[in-house]
């Protein structure tokens, strides 16, 4: 604290969340921290509990905190998505029966 005083931080009130982006595409999350700061010094502090998450843990609402590059983290997020969206599919379609190319006569039999 007599480091930090002597640097001139002031809290900074009012912060909901801080997240730091890992280069692994994880990220520490904060949930209400204490923040402060010393901008002539070029140190911020950030204290309080912080807890190491999946980008998709968070989503929707951290997007707007997105940078590029965070971009390529997102995008492999998606086709995940993507992939296990095609592979339900693939299960259903196989309770639908092969009618052929004339539906009329299969529904006659």
């Amino acid at each position: 604290q007599a480091q930090l005083k002597r640097l001139g931080v002031n809290s900074i009130p009012g912060i909901e969340e801080v997240n730091m982006f890992k280069e692994d595409g994880r990220v520490l999350h904060f949930a209400a921290p204490k923040v402060q700061a010393s901008v002539a010094a070029n140190t911020y502090v950030v204290s309080g509990h912080g807890e190491d998450k999946g980008l998709q843990e968070l989503l929707p609402g951290i997007i707007n905190q997105l940078g590029p590059d965070n971009l390529a983290s997102l995008k492999r997020i998606a086709e995940g998505f993507a992939a296990s969206s095609k592979d339900s599919g693939a299960e259903a379609d196989e309770d639908i029966p092969d009618v052929g190319a004339n539906f009329e006569d299969v529904s006659k039999q």
